[in-house]
């Protein structure tokens, strides 16, 4: 337990403490950008305030539907994690695994800090294995310790996300908060399974990249591994005609990526390992508050205006 409480106490100083000074302890704009105004979505009835009309669910389904809030009751929180082979993409002093892991802790850390409950589903080509949902410190100490853990592996099965996405849709009965973070690079059929899981729960899928994915430098002779099935090749970067395909496919894989997650009706947002985590965290909260907010007044009629 010893590396993961040095985790947190770095942590606690390094990104929670700067999060109360960014937040000014007002920590509703994070919880709701990141969805833990988690509700009951049901039909309108008589006696209910028209204040928690939901307006797009109501402009859908052609009848009046009620948003029942549960901020004044315990959420539960679930983090769905990929660290298959090509979450240790990184530069050597900051990987994908990296920002995983400190995301994970500091969402856990503030979750059960506001008296809310959290657990983990680990894969890594297979589902390594599960954190029971738990609301106290020693929770946290017990997740991180748990991703601390995990090994890294030079090889494993290709990655397949939908047995997690799956196992997921086993496993949480309740309505949950839902957190995904992986880099999807993915054996395809994972869209239908996360298309599932964002319809029961509320769900945010957390991408995680690093720049080097997306452009090759020009420093001669390189020997590029496959961080999935281990196969090399030695490739030569001065070749701008091969700098330029790698920027083509790597600009392909992300339109295509964008595209399923769209097609999910999932919301996501990126972590970069380049990212300052605590402002990064704060600016993804706010812009995901700001667009759940926007289809809302979009879908409102306008005071005295016609149905």
């Amino acid at each position: 337990m010893r590396n993961a409480e040095k985790l947190l106490q770095r942590l606690d100083w390094t990104v929670i403490r700067r999060l109360d000074g960014l937040l000014q302890g007002d920590y509703r704009t994070l919880f709701h950008g990141f969805g833990l105004d988690l509700a009951e979505i049901r039909e309108y009835e008589l006696t209910d305030d028209v204040r928690y009309i939901d307006w797009n669910v109501t402009a859908r389904m052609n009848a009046p539907y009620v948003r029942q809030y549960m901020e004044d009751r315990e959420v539960t929180a679930w983090f769905l994690l990929d660290f298959s082979p090509s979450v240790d993409f990184g530069a050597a002093e900051r990987t994908k695994r990296d920002v995983l892991i400190e995301f994970v802790a500091v969402l856990s850390r503030l979750l059960t800090r506001h008296g809310n409950r959290v657990g983990a589903i680990f894969y890594s080509g297979e589902i390594d294995g599960v954190v029971p949902a738990g609301n106290s410190r020693h929770q946290v100490l017990s997740m991180t310790k748990a991703m601390l853990d995990q090994p890294k592996r030079a090889t494993s099965p290709p990655t397949d996300l939908s047995k997690l996405l799956t196992e997921g849709l086993r496993l949480i009965k309740r309505r949950s908060l839902i957190f995904i973070l992986s880099d999807f690079l993915s054996a395809p059929g994972w869209e239908r399974s996360l298309a599932i899981l964002a319809r029961r729960h509320e769900l945010l899928a957390v991408r995680l990249h690093d720049p080097g994915e997306m452009e090759l430098p020009d420093v001669g002779l390189v020997r590029i591994q496959d961080a999935e099935t281990g196969e090399q090749l030695l490739v030569d970067t001065h070749d701008r005609a091969f700098r330029r395909r790698f920027v083509e496919s790597a600009l392909r894989r992300e339109t295509q990526l964008k595209a399923a997650l769209s097609r999910s009706g999932v919301d996501a947002v990126e972590l970069s390992t380049r990212d300052d985590l605590a402002r990064e965290i704060v600016r993804q909260a706010r812009l995901r508050k700001q667009r759940k907010a926007l289809p809302a007044a979009f879908a409102k009629p306008a005071a005295g205006g016609q149905p």
